[in-house]
């Protein structure tokens, strides 16, 4: 028999209002070991389809299962519980806190273990160790970015979401941001992430889904759709 799949989402219909249904109906699964990337054109749904996976979007359809628990009628918290953790693309980290701090208040799930995991993300990443006394503000964008992934981390998720985690990265902070996004996988941990620079994050992934107007559009390999003429004449600017 096998492993329930990290994450189904099937049929979301979700939005922010009666009146304004971003997401109509559309669907995807997250596999073992796999790094999954939504891709498409502004105001197709990606970041909504995001968040209402996470619990904050509210939906009026669908169904959700993660790991194979039904989590549609959780809260936030609840699929935090479940092993999800989101990783928003802006006000993701505690500016006014340092970066100890940042990671002790994300262990809230499970405080007993909490000193153990910030050692183990000083020990994943040697920068947050020598910046901990540091307040958050103060750290590079790409900083920012490496503590935001590490605060998701101290939920010991079983899938990660990330929410355009380039955002506003210089080339070379993105490239390492990518490189800490493959080593989280390759440690066994799936990832689903929208992703601005959508060439480079599909090449990076497994499988990729495409979103037109909240509705499912393509899906196929990361590579393969990357390199997909219509594709990148129609979502890549290529």
């Amino acid at each position: 028999m096998s492993a329930p799949l990290p994450l189904v989402a099937e049929g979301l219909v979700a939005g922010y209002g009666a009146a304004e249904q971003i997401l109509k109906g559309a669907s995807l699964c997250v596999r073992p070991g796999e790094i999954v990337t939504i891709i498409g054109p502004n105001g197709a749904g990606k970041s909504t389809f995001l968040k209402a996976v996470a619990g904050l979007v509210r939906l009026s359809g669908g169904r959700i299962t993660v790991a194979g628990q039904d989590v549609t009628a959780r809260d936030a918290t609840g699929r935090a519980r479940a092993g999800l953790a989101f990783v928003p693309q802006e006000a993701n980290v505690f500016g006014r806190l340092t970066v100890a701090e940042n990671l002790s208040v994300s262990g809230f799930l499970d405080p007993a273990a909490t000193a153990r995991r910030v050692e183990e993300q000083y020990a994943r990443y040697p920068m947050l160790a020598v910046k901990r006394r540091a307040l958050a503000r103060t750290l590079s964008g790409g900083q920012r970015q490496i503590l935001a992934m590490a605060m998701g981390l101290m939920s010991a998720p079983s899938l990660i979401l990330l929410d355009e985690p380039t955002a506003g990265l210089s080339p070379r902070a993105a490239d390492e941001l990518f490189e800490a996004v493959i080593a989280l996988n390759r440690d066994g941990l799936p990832v689903l992430m929208v992703e601005q620079h959508a060439v480079e994050a599909l090449e990076i992934s497994h499988r990729g889904y495409v979103l037109v107007s909240g509705r499912n559009s393509a899906e196929g390999p990361g590579p393969a759709l990357a390199r997909d003429p219509e594709i990148r004449r129609l979502f890549l600017g290529g």
